[in-house]
């Protein structure tokens, strides 16, 4: 047994209770065309619906709603591209708790927007000269603050681990779950989840090709690393999987795959198109696992974590420019 006694089914529950009615419970779609074209029953769990935009709003205010009061006194610090960025400012906003957050200089404008705007005090760094996690231990430990990590923390799995729980509890029955994973918080989270409730189910986990460390870490056993992959999946950036979320990938999970640029984009344009979401490029990793033919389980019921939509709308153009063959 791993790290998982950090996290259980009950930790998870817990953290339902603790968001509701602040978390959105977000809406589960369906599509004649993807099941014609899949052979499937498939369930889209759209956490693009989510206050801020994503999923993470789930574990920042999860972690953060269990912090001491003088923790919440002096404030806390994380690092992020930019969703876990924008869910730990409004979190700390709806608790009076005061954010740093350390981004990249190169994260999606609409992403460094919406943060400052939730009242957030923004640190950026370039991500070929500054380790991001040496900065914010630094700024943390000089500041008093408490570091919350975007994804290697108990109380963000649990926070996470939700996701899933609300699509069960909405569809019942799944054969086969799919879910995005950069760091591996929101792919542990609901594999947790999935397996107390759904032992039977299927939980494989999707990367971009060009950021594969968590599925050659989930096929060696052994924790692999990546250094700013160029991949246009801005979330899933993350260097390795967490001290956490690796044992727990490995003892939950049943599979990784991964994805390609290519099929990133065809995906997210297909989304856009015909179920009229707005969805971003680390959104659409799992449902391109299921579109594109990487993953496929006739004939069965399949969850789809959409993990976010958060697109800086200027861009659209850039990334549809090259086509879509």
């Amino acid at each position: 047994m791993p790290q998982d006694n950090l996290v259980t089914i009950t930790e998870v529950q817990a953290a339902q209770e603790r968001i509701l009615g602040i978390a959105h419970r977000t809406p589960v779609l369906t599509s004649r065309i993807v099941n014609d074209r899949t052979n499937n029953q498939v369930f889209f769990k759209c956490e693009n619906f989510q206050r801020t935009g994503a999923f993470k709003f789930r574990g920042a205010y999860n972690a953060l709603a269990q912090l001491s009061v003088a923790q919440k006194q002096t404030g806390v610090l994380t690092y992020s591209s930019g969703n876990h960025a924008q869910a730990i400012a409004l979190a700390g906003q709806l608790l009076n708790i005061p954010t740093t957050i350390v981004m990249p200089d190169d994260a999606p404008v609409v992403k460094q927007t919406a943060t400052r705007g939730y009242g957030a005090e923004i640190i950026l760094y370039n991500r070929q000269e500054t380790n991001r996690e040496e900065l914010a231990q630094n700024l943390a430990r000089d500041r008093n603050l408490t570091l919350i990590p975007p994804y290697d923390h108990p109380h963000v799995v649990a926070g996470q681990g939700t996701t899933a729980l609300e699509l069960i509890q909405e569809v019942g029955e799944l054969d086969l779950l799919l879910v995005c994973c950069g760091g591996g918080g929101l792919l542990s989270g609901c594999a947790i989840a999935t397996k107390a409730l759904l032992p039977n189910c299927k939980v494989i986990g999707v990367e971009p090709a060009l950021a594969d460390d968590a599925t050659r870490s989930f096929h060696t056993k052994t924790l692999q690393t990546v250094k700013n992959p160029d991949t246009i999946a801005d979330g899933a950036r993350t260097p390795s999987l967490g001290q956490i979320t690796f044992p727990l990938v490995l003892h939950y999970v049943d599979d990784m795959v991964t994805v390609s640029e290519e099929a990133i984009l065809r995906t997210m344009f297909f989304l856009w198109e015909r179920l009229k979401i707005v969805v971003e490029p680390t959104g659409v990793l799992a449902a391109a696992a299921l579109l594109e033919g990487v993953v496929t389980e006739p004939e069965a019921r399949v969850g789809v974590i959409i993990s976010g939509g958060n697109v800086d709308l200027a861009q659209v153009g850039k990334l549809f420019s090259g086509g879509l063959d």
